[in-house]
């Protein structure tokens, strides 16, 4: 089983619920320090974001993933929220959500096509490009 995401404050990285799983917000992080950091820019291609966004897509999976019991496993991803730190004037949200959809999709299969939304903040913690929470059922 995946280490964990070290938590940056005084939360768990997943929990669960009447058969939900909700993930902590995930930031970009490797062995609890940001892979990249800064605003996404208008500018620079998506793909450089590419690896930031899967970072994030996977803490929230390994989250969620050791929330369960050794007996339990995922049933569906609910839904998906990415949260840009974006510049003003940049729009492609969405795009950069597609990157985190594509990387459950292919770590889980069909059960992980969920409904998402993508939203421009003004920051995020410790100047992270993005922040990725997952919500999950469990059987």
């Amino acid at each position: 089983m995946a280490k964990n995401p070290i938590p940056q404050g005084k939360y768990i990285p997943a929990k669960k619920s009447a058969n939900f799983v909700f993930s902590a917000g995930m930031t970009p992080r490797l062995d609890g320090k940001l892979i990249q950091v800064g605003k996404v820019e208008v500018d620079k291609p998506l793909e450089s974001y590419k690896d930031a966004v899967v970072q994030a897509a996977n803490n929230a999976l390994t989250a969620i993933k050791n929330a369960l019991a050794e007996d339990e496993e995922i049933a569906e991803i609910m839904t998906m929220t990415v949260y840009v730190n974006a510049e003003e004037g940049f729009t492609a949200h969405s795009k950069l959500g597609d990157f985190a959809s594509e990387y459950i999709v292919d770590e889980l299969g069909d059960i992980a096509i969920c409904s998402r939304t993508a939203i421009g903040v003004k920051s995020l913690p410790g100047d992270a490009p993005l922040e990725i929470q997952i919500i999950a059922t469990y059987k």
